[in-house]
């Protein structure tokens, strides 16, 4: 009988406790465990804002609508047989809305939906150009567009009167 080296026990130890800690979070680039039949991510830019509808085939009828607000991105994966009715739901959803072009993280959000035969996504760009909501740490930028003279907006108005400078 060989018994295992103390390294080779320290590095298998880690390497379960790092697969454990690693098993609640998602990546929707492959990641950690790229495999077939992952999760499905959906970015909304400006260009092309996005909305996802997800029907159930059996009834016609969507059971998850979301409008994706523009710099934000929709993460949404199916578990089979999470459901809580194993006839009418019998998987489940679960999902996030983050930041665009976010690699990894937790999928919060969860609803139990028909299975992967009844269902279907639709994938719907909405008219354009959608901007992104201005960010919070913005509001006080004496820049903003709201601080602007009026002669200075899109809209224009009058120049102020010319400012005679003397010598």
């Amino acid at each position: 009988m060989t018994r295992m080296p103390l390294t080779t026990a320290l590095c298998a130890a880690a390497s379960l406790a790092a697969t454990l800690a690693l098993a609640g979070c998602y990546t929707p680039a492959g990641g950690y465990y790229p495999r077939t039949g992952g999760g499905y991510t959906y970015i909304s830019t400006e260009s092309r804002p996005v909305t996802i509808t997800v029907y159930d085939t059996r009834t016609a009828e969507p059971f998850f609508k979301m409008e994706i607000p523009v710099g934000k991105q929709l993460t949404m994966n199916f578990l089979e047989g999470k459901g809580d009715d194993p006839v009418l739901r019998p998987d489940r959803m679960v999902w996030s809305l983050w930041e665009a072009d976010t690699m990894n993280g937790r999928l919060t959000n969860q609803l139990t939906c028909p299975p992967a035969a009844a269902r279907r996504i639709a994938y719907d760009i909405r008219p354009t150009p959608e901007y992104r909501e201005e960010p919070p740490e913005f509001e006080n930028r004496i820049d903003a567009v709201r601080d602007n003279p009026p002669w200075w907006t899109p809209a224009g108005g009058p120049l102020p009167p010319k400012v005679k400078w003397y010598n």
